[in-house]
């Protein structure tokens, strides 16, 4: 005879999976499910109580199991590979139309900088993770803040006081992200700052962990061999953290800044990358992204340059494998970008991706993109993490995307191409004391995703005549093919130093090893003047002319001038390239001259793309401020969701309680925001 627990148990068991779908993550949330147990048999309430609070101890994520009510995006682009992809699927190309705003928070840095007039912030470039029922974000002046991630309502928030030590290196205040990690009931945020700090803050309660550092905090200008001018060195990218060790790179001044005179060629701080042990702050290592004396890749910096050269750089973000063990560094120029005279050889690590094991902070293998980097063409992203078959051969492959244009592609474990890179001849300097190398690395798959060199048959052409006004604005400067080096004369580089890509990167879907691009189209002036010995050292550096102009105030070249690409990493082949939007005030301006409609020629400005199981987005200005929505298979534009100011911070997305939402950092300066989005 059976007993009464064995005689409910099929009913226990039609029952749950109604609870575990709408289960929250929170234990504190599971009163408002109370009204699920008297379904159950009565004399069995305090069994499924019990259940209930097991399955919601264990944690979920969508995309796992059919009925999961919680997704969390843990790190800066959801997962360590840098995916920015999610399994979700409740917003899709049916109801994405329906999307509206669902709540706004305002940065703590809007009410700052209104009482601190002395100070100017930048764009709002942040992305949110979502741990729990929390959003974590930072911002530009330094503020940390936990954010209800159902209601926007502000848990916690500290300030850094990044502003104290003035204005930070290069782009001035702005910022990107925070991290995450976790042990036992030890939870954390960290976060590098502009001003040199890597600090470790309580997840609960925004308080410094007073056992990290000294006083939660660890001075980044300390441990890199040299005297660092906490000016010229800054953190703005979110940290990687590899089981028990962070990694941190850091943005550093890499031309003359005459801030100091002379400037010296040793005033930009070395961009060598470090390991801190993440419950104590202790330095456990330092990677010598200029290698030192006895080290492999010295000789490549010639006359001893290795002592005093600058930057080469980590100031984007990173990516890991945690079950490797390893860490994906996409390094940037040395210093001066321009003009490398006083740094003869290739300059390794310069432009390499270098992998790392992040326990030691032991080179594993690299790969040099750009010898002797004379465009300021810095690897501008985290490399994407994502396995993929290549003529039936499972590879777990990392693609890193370039502002040159390129993209290189590579076995994560070994370093080896999955397809050819052959080093051929390109243009060479004729700068006094300069020296080119004599060859550059071209990879044979993918095909380049932007256009690269200037020729006359990629001029602009709506008419004849601004055909032959393009022609006549070349013809003044030294210009060719990729990799044509800067001159005295001036040359046309394209793409110009922003890319190409930029820091706003790729992302990929791991079910398809489909790789979605976003990148601008546009030419730059590269002119050196012979320096003032009197200012600094460097021999020459870039005169004062930057975006070159075509006809009439017109771009250069053809359009389009933004575009997103998507590549199938298991054929190398593009899938489809679109243009990044319409480009509603220069297609109107074109049109206002007489012009027949040239058709979409691509919108500037872009953010991070997000990709879920149902749609690519991409926020962006193309008239209006915008969040668009396309079809994953053909670039088609779905839907564009108004935004009220411009977005800059890269979009994410999560679930609370069955709910699917979609935030993004908006506006800067005294408008900074973090709008998120939902379905009614």
């Amino acid at each position: 005879m059976k007993t009464k627990l064995e005689a409910q148990l099929p009913v226990i068991a039609a029952g749950l999976p109604s609870i575990v779908a709408g289960l929250p993550r929170n234990p504190a949330h599971l009163p408002r499910f109370a009204a699920h147990l008297p379904r159950l048999p009565a004399d069995l309430p305090r069994l499924a109580a019990t259940l209930l609070i097991i399955v919601a101890a264990c944690g979920t994520q969508p995309g796992r199991g059919a009925g999961i009510a919680d997704y969390d995006w843990p790190t800066y682009a959801n997962d360590p590979g840098s995916s920015k992809y999610a399994a979700l699927d409740q917003i899709d190309r049916n109801n994405v139309r329906r999307l509206q705003i669902a709540w706004s928070w305002d940065s703590p840095d809007n009410e700052f900088l209104k009482s601190h007039t002395e100070y100017a912030a930048g764009g709002f470039k942040s992305t949110p993770i979502k741990i729990a029922d929390l959003l974590y974000i930072s911002t530009p002046m330094g503020h940390v803040a936990a954010i209800d991630a159902a209601t926007g309502e502000q848990k916690w928030v500290f300030d850094t006081r990044t502003w104290e030590h003035g204005r930070p290196a290069n782009l001035g205040f702005n910022h990107r992200g925070v991290a995450y990690w976790k042990k036992g009931s030890k939870r954390r945020i960290l976060m590098g700052t502009n001003n040199a700090f890597l600090w470790s803050l309580d997840a609960d309660t925004g308080l410094p962990d007073k056992t990290f550092g000294t006083d939660g905090k660890v001075d980044l200008t300390v441990g890199l061999g040299r005297q660092i001018k906490r000016s010229f060195y800054s953190v703005v990218a979110a940290p990687v953290i590899v089981h028990d060790t962070v990694v941190l790179g850091a943005v550093v001044f890499d031309i003359p800044t005459f801030s100091l005179i002379p400037a010296k060629f040793t005033d930009s701080p070395p961009g060598h990358i470090r390991g801190f042990d993440v419950n104590t702050g202790e330095q456990k290592w330092i990677f010598h992204s200029i290698p030192q004396a006895g080290e492999k890749g010295n000789e490549t910096w010639e006359n001893d340059s290795w002592q005093y050269t600058g930057a080469t750089n980590v100031w984007s973000l990173m990516s890991a494998d945690p079950e490797l063990g390893y860490v994906y560094l996409p390094f940037g120029a040395p210093n001066n970008d321009w003009y490398g005279g006083h740094r003869l050889g290739d300059n390794l690590f310069g432009n390499s991706l270098v992998c790392l094991d992040a326990r030691t902070g032991k080179l594993v293998w690299y790969f040099q993109m750009i010898h002797h980097d004379l465009w300021d063409w810095d690897l501008p992203a985290a490399p994407n993490l994502v396995d993929i078959t290549v003529d039936g051969r499972r590879i777990k492959a990392v693609a890193q995307v370039s502002k040159q244009g390129f993209i290189y592609v590579f076995d994560r474990v070994t370093g080896m191409p999955v397809w050819p890179i052959e080093e051929r001849s390109v243009p060479q300097s004729d700068t006094p004391g300069e020296r080119t190398s004599a060859t550059q690395p071209f990879p044979a798959k993918p095909a380049p995703f932007e256009v690269q060199g200037i020729s006359e048959d990629l001029l602009i052409d709506f008419t004849p005549e601004l055909h032959a006004e393009a022609l006549q604005i070349i013809s003044q400067y030294r210009h060719g093919e990729i990799f044509t080096p800067p001159s005295i004369k001036g040359t046309i580089q394209l793409p110009n130093d922003g890319g190409g890509a930029n820091w706003s990167g790729a992302a990929v879907d791991p079910q398809t090893s489909i790789l979605y691009v976003p990148s601008s189209t546009g030419a730059t002036l590269v002119q050196l003047v012979k320096a003032d010995p009197g200012k600094t050292e460097h021999r020459y550096v870039r005169g004062g002319v930057g975006r070159l102009r075509g006809p009439q105030r017109l771009p250069l070249i053809k359009p389009p001038y933004s575009r997103i690409s998507a590549i199938n990493l298991n054929t190398g082949e593009y899938e489809w390239v679109v243009p990044n939007g319409e480009g509603k005030t220069l297609r109107k301006r074109i049109m206002d001259m007489g012009i027949p409609d040239p058709g979409p020629v691509g919108a500037r400005g872009r953010t991070g793309p997000l990709v879920t199981k149902t749609l690519l987005f991409i926020g962006g200005y193309d008239g209006r401020p915008l969040l668009r929505a396309l079809d994953k298979a053909t670039g088609t534009t779905i839907h564009e969701v108004a935004l009220p100011i411009r977005p800059l911070g890269a979009p994410m997305t999560y679930m609370v309680d069955g709910k699917q939402y979609i935030s993004v950092s908006v506006g800067g300066g005294k408008t900074s925001k973090l709008v998120t989005l939902a379905l009614p």
